[in-house]
Order: structure tokens, then sequence, then C-alpha cells
């Protein structure tokens, strides 16, 4: 069969370096010519982003982070760098902290540099995320994008083996999710696919040794192109699951998407049995939810939804929220009797395999 597809493949700029930051920081800020910046980082990552921003000169330090970007945070974050005169931000950091930059930038089209210090992802996507009245909406705009990323190996050595696990899952998510999302293409699958092999190798060194700089790379490494490969093929259904839990119920984002990915997979894997393959073939084992579960075991991951802090009360009302947001192309049909029987069995952390024969 002939292919036909089309793909898009986002500018941006990747620096990957162990203890270049600081200097691959200021050479782009020299590049871009910014004059005031602004450098965003949570209080607990205060040091190393003064040590990522040494060489160079910074207008307005700005610490206020939340998770998952309540708009009051971004509403105040985004006046500072207007009052400031700001024409270039730095965020260093998770997650929560390159959300927080691209809400910025998505008002003010200011550029954006983002060190990244875990394996989120977000700093290789064009997607945003805001919540408002807990209620979490994302977005897709090219401003957001961050111009040039900065990976420094260096940077994530102190972030917990726990959080690495978790950190790490939730980049395995987006390229699972890649395989089955609303513009898939063989160009994004085969990115998730090799995202899938960087994870599942760097992962186990870390959970082993977390100083294991070979560890980090290959996971700092998965990470970014398990980001390239989902703005690419766009948010899947388990992304618009955790979407939903993270903004409605306040569950810890990276947990909450490492808990819920084998029941995503074990749902899907059934209807999609090419995307399957591949999976496996990326972990080297008979079937996808095999290798993922086998690598979960070995990392000790995030199990049930209930350790976070979701109860039973809350499924009816996810249910009803994540429906009308499941992608038409999710190669499973979603009912709210099967996507109630997936969030309960994510909710105690049953065998996923349950969910294969729904």
């Amino acid at each position: 069969m002939n292919l036909s597809f089309e793909h898009v493949t986002l500018g941006q700029r990747v620096l990957f370096g162990t203890g270049a930051a600081a200097a691959n920081l200021a050479a782009e800020v020299g590049r871009l010519g910014a004059q005031r910046v602004m450098v965003i980082a949570w209080d607990r990552e205060t040091p190393v982003a003064r040590t990522v921003a040494a060489d160079i000169k910074v207008a307005l330090w700005h610490h206020d982070v939340v998770m998952h970007v309540p708009i009051e945070v971004a509403e105040k974050a985004r006046a500072a760098a207007a009052e400031a005169g700001i024409d270039l931000l730095v965020c260093v950091g998770g997650g929560s902290t390159t959300g927080l930059a691209k809400a910025i930038g998505m008002t003010s089209r200011l550029p954006i540099i983002a060190v990244p210090t875990t394996y989120a992802g977000s700093e290789a996507t064009n997607v945003w995320g805001l919540t408002e009245s807990s209620r979490k909406t994302t977005g897709v705009d090219d401003a957001v994008l961050p111009v040039t990323v900065i990976y420094d190996v260096a940077l994530t050595l102190s972030l917990p083996v726990e959080m690495s696990v978790a950190s790490g899952l939730n980049g395995m998510a987006h390229c699972i999710d890649s395989m089955w999302g609303p513009r898939v293409d063989p160009i994004n699958a085969a990115l998730g696919a090799e995202g899938i092999r960087a994870l599942s190798r760097g992962l186990p060194l870390i959970a082993e040794d977390p100083s294991s700089t070979e560890g980090r790379e290959q996971a700092l490494y998965g990470a970014y192109l398990s980001a390239v490969a989902f703005a690419s093929a766009g948010s899947g259904l388990h992304h618009k699951i955790c979407h939903v839990l993270g903004g409605t119920y306040n569950l810890p984002h990276a947990q909450t998407h490492a808990t819920v990915l084998p029941y995503v997979l074990a749902f899907n894997a059934p209807a999609a049995p090419d995307a399957a393959a591949r999976i496996a073939a990326a972990f080297g084992t008979a079937d996808a939810l095999t290798g993922l579960q086998d690598l979960r075991k070995r990392i000790d991951a995030p199990k049930a939804l209930a350790d976070y802090g979701f109860t039973a009360d809350g499924i009816a009302e996810a249910v009803a929220i994540i429906l009308p947001a499941v992608p038409a192309s999710n190669p499973r049909s979603v009912t709210v009797e099967n996507l109630t029987r997936l969030l309960q069995t994510a909710l105690t952390g049953e065998d996923a395999r349950v969910l294969l024969d729904l």
C-alpha cells in the first residue's frame, strides 16, 4: 500500500550537553539579542536555576509556580513580565515551570528558552494548559513552543528516583499515546518507538543508580523524542483522561500519567494491533502490555490513583467530563461503561490485563 500522510515538524533548536547548561544559555541569550530576561523557577529549583543563569543578566526572577497552571497564577506572571519590560523568558524546572512560561508566551508572544530538570517533555511541544474553576483546558499555539531547549544531565542528578520514574513514565505516555493520536503518521510513530526504547533503557539504570549519567542521558533523550512525537500526533485518550484527573481533582501530574498508562494501553491495544506490535518491538517483548508492565515492576512505578487522592466518588464526574473530549480517532469506542471500568481499575491498581477483553 502506498504511504500517504501529512507531517509537520516543529522548528526548535536543541542543545544537549552535560555540564553545559550555563554556557549554552548565555550563548542563546546573546544569539537572540535579549536585554531583559525573566527566569522562572520553582522555589526549590532556585539554586539550580541560579547556577544555570550564572552567566547572564537577569532582569526578573519569578518563583510563583503552581501545578496545572491556575489562571490566576498565569495572570500574575503575565503582569510581572509586562511591568518589567521582559523580552525573553527562561524557564528552569519541570512541566509546571515550562507550563507557566508558555502561559506568558501565549499572550505576550515572547520567546522562551526551556531548561528542563525532569523528563516531562513539555519543552518540546506547542501545547499549553491552564486550569480555571477546577477545569483544565489545553490548546495548541506555536507561540508557546520554546525557541530553544537546553538539556543538561547534570541538572537532573538530584531528581529523586521516585520522581524520575514518574516523570519518565509521563514521557513514555507521550510515546504510547502518539501511536494512536489524532494526527498519527509513520514519522511520529517512529519517534515514539525510539522514545520508548530510550526510556525503557534509561529508567532502570536510574532506579539502580541515581547517579548514572548514562541512564539520565537516555531518559532525557527519550523524553525529548516523546514530546516531539506527541506534538505531531496530538493528544490521545490517555492525555484526555489525565488532564481531567489533574485539573479537576488536582492529582499530581507525573504520577497520574504513570498510573493511568498501562490501563489505556490495555484498553486500546487489542483494537490497534499495528501500534501494539510497534510498542512491543520497542520494548523488545512479545506484546506491548508485557513490555510496559515488566518495566514498571523493575522501576517500582506508581500503581493506583487512590494513592494520590482520587476516590470512587469522583469516577462518574470524571467520565462525564472525559467522554466529550475523547478523540474520534481512538482505535476503540469509548463508552460510559468501559471508561468507568478503566478508571475503577486504575483507582485500585488492579491488573490492567482485565481490560484486554473488556
